[in-house]
């Protein structure tokens, strides 16, 4: 009689449990792990403050518990392999992977599908093989070759509508400097290299005077700058990889006491968007962190409940790419 008791009990304990509503208990709390390569990135940041504010207003909409946990590699892939490795022991849903080193997804990839952990990719692309070597692979950012297009447009249309504001010398020809971020970066290179490309194919003439890696730091992009205006370089227009390197350019600028504000960043962060608003930047491509940092989060929020994010917003082959557009300060 006592051990028909006490099955009937468990019966019920283990019907009151599985029927409890979602978000009752800590075990029901949908598990977000974040791993990003630098914390200190402006861009970054703000991209995963935007996650965390996805994360907030879905909760109090839903009144799901949501747990969002953001770790920094602090430029190391061996940390975020470790930092990897901790989420996924602990049991958490979703991973958002910004990796440090691209060529490093396959492993990531192996890991989250012996747990069966869905990857959410964003910012760094790994290769079309390693995105396309899983179901539950998935990546958000945007086009590199675009956004490389669109600075080149920024200068064209000035360049189109008043050559004299970038031709200073009058010798027909744009002597430019570029500041390149992380040499290993996939997006360094296409805008490097495609938004000259861009510009030689509209028909500007280009002379690259200058050109060094800043790793997209704006403490690095003002050395870099400064070095090159104390030895005279003749500089008519820098492009920038990114909007913090070309603040740092800016930075150098200012201090030396030049009037020179041809300098034409990507990203669209605050203080780009700022300093292009005040005529201290020509402008940058805004890649709409918020956009991508809501979209990451929803993607992750979907796979995690389980459902197939059919009808995300710009989906394709299990790849998300949010739209971009320029700012200018003419």
């Amino acid at each position: 009689m006592k051990r028909r008791v006490c099955a009937l009990l468990a019966a019920v304990l283990l019907c009151l449990t599985a029927c409890a509503p979602r978000g009752s208990g800590e075990e029901e709390t949908l598990r977000i792990g974040v791993a990003v390569y630098k914390g200190t990135d402006t861009y970054i940041t703000n991209m995963t403050q935007a996650m965390e504010a996805a994360a907030q207003a879905w909760s109090e909409e839903s009144g799901e518990r949501v747990q969002l946990t953001v770790s920094d590699a602090q430029e190391n892939q061996n940390t975020q392999n470790e930092q990897i490795d901790r989420f996924l022991s602990l049991g958490y849903d979703v991973l958002c992977v910004n990796l440090v080193d691209r060529t490093d997804a396959a492993r990531v990839i192996g890991k989250a599908r012996e747990a069966d952990v869905p990857v959410v990719f964003f910012n760094r692309e790994p290769v079309q093989e390693d995105l396309e070597s899983w179901e539950k692979v998935y990546y958000v950012g945007s086009d590199a070759r675009q956004s490389a297009q669109l600075q080149a447009q920024i200068v064209l249309e000035l360049w189109e509508s008043d050559p004299a504001a970038l031709d200073k010398n009058g010798d027909g020809i744009l002597q430019y400097a570029m500041l390149e971020g992380e040499s290993r970066h996939q997006d360094a290179m296409i805008r490097t290299e495609v938004s000259v490309q861009t510009l030689r194919d509209a028909g500007v003439p280009l002379e690259r005077v200058e050109s060094g890696i800043a790793n997209w730091e704006r403490s690095q992009a003002d050395a870099l700058t400064e070095s090159w205006l104390l030895k005279g370089a003749d500089l008519e227009l820098i492009l920038c990889n990114n909007d913090d390197m070309a603040l740092g350019a800016a930075d150098a600028v200012e201090r030396l006491g030049l009037d020179f504000h041809n300098i034409v960043g990507i990203d669209g962060t605050p203080q780009g968007l700022e300093a292009v608003e005040d005529g201290t930047l020509l402008g940058t491509v805004v890649m709409d962190y918020a956009a991508h940092g809501t979209a990451i989060f929803q993607l992750a929020r979907t796979l995690g409940a389980g459902e197939e994010p059919i009808n995300m917003e710009n989906m394709e082959d299990n790849t998300i790419r949010i739209p971009m557009h320029i700012q200018k300060a003419w």
